[in-house]
C-alpha cells in the first residue's frame, strides 16, 4: 500500500511539474514573439515571375526575355539573418490558425532551447525544406496530432515575408529513425512539424506543402 501510494504521488507530482512547465515555456515564448514582431516588417511572399519580368526593360529583344530566369536560377535561396533576443536567435515565427497557436521559432535547436520555444530543426523556408521540432507541452506542439489535411500552416521569416503551406498528412515516426524523418526531403514536403509522443518512443510528424496564395 505505501508503495502504492508514493507511486500515486510520483504521478501527480509529475503531472503538476509537467503543467508547469509547460506554462512557463508558453509564457516565455509570449515574450519574445512580442519582441520579434516589433522587429519584423510583416510583408507578403515575394511572386518572383513578377518581379523579374518587371526588372527586364521594354526595349529588350524577344530572345533575352528569359536571362533573368536563367540568372535567378544559378542563384541560391536567399535566407534572411536570425534576429537576437536576449542573447538567442530567431528565424521567425510559426501560426497554427486551427490550433489557435502561434509561437516563435528558435535558429538551431538543442535540448536547452526546445524547453522554451519550437526550433528549426533542419533546412529553412527560402529553400522550402524547413524541419521545426517542439516539445509536446500543450501551448508548443503537443497538439499538432490534432491537424489535419488542409489545414493551414504560417511561418513568418526574419524579412518579413509570410510562407504559407497547407497540411498533408500526420505520421508517426520512429525516435530513432532520422532517415524517415527527412525522407522525401523537398521533393515532397516543403515543412515539417514534429514532437516526442508522450513515451518519447515515437515523433508526432506532420507534413506540409506550399501553399498558393490567391
Amino acid at each position: 500500500m505505501i508503495c502504492g501510494t508514493m507511486l500515486i504521488l510520483s504521478a501527480l507530482f509529475l503531472c503538476w511539474y509537467n503543467i508547469k512547465e509547460s506554462r512557463r515555456a508558453y509564457d516565455d515564448s509570449q515574450k519574445v514573439l512580442l519582441e520579434l514582431k516589433q522587429l519584423i516588417p510583416v510583408v507578403e511572399e515575394k511572386d518572383e515571375e513578377t518581379e523579374f519580368l518587371q526588372q527586364i526593360p521594354a526595349e529588350n529583344p524577344a530572345d533575352d526575355l528569359f536571362a533573368p530566369y536563367e540568372e535567378a536560377e544559378e542563384k541560391a535561396p536567399e535566407i534572411p539573418e536570425p534576429i537576437v533576443i536576449n542573447g538567442d536567435y530567431y528565424c521567425g515565427y510559426i501560426y497554427l490558425p486551427s490550433l489557435g497557436l502561434e509561437l516563435p521559432v528558435a535558429d538551431g535547436w538543442s535540448y536547452e532551447a526546445l524547453r522554451n520555444t519550437p526550433c528549426r530543426y533542419s533546412g529553412s523556408a527560402a529553400e522550402n525544406d524547413m524541419i521545426i521540432a517542439a516539445h509536446n507541452y500543450n501551448d508548443h506542439f503537443g497538439r499538432i496530432g490534432d491537424l489535419d489535411s488542409g489545414d493551414e500552416i504560417v511561418f513568418t521569416d526574419t524579412s518579413g515575408i509570410r510562407h504559407y503551406y497547407e497540411v498533408d498528412f500526420t505520421q508517426y515516426v520512429d525516435g530513432y529513425d532520422v532517415d524517415a524523418m527527412f525522407s522525401g526531403g523537398s521533393s515532397e514536403w516543403d515543412i515539417t512539424l514534429f514532437t516526442c509522443t508522450l513515451s518519447g518512443q515515437s515523433r508526432v510528424t506532420v507534413r506540409g506543402t506550399h501553399k498558393e496564395i490567391e
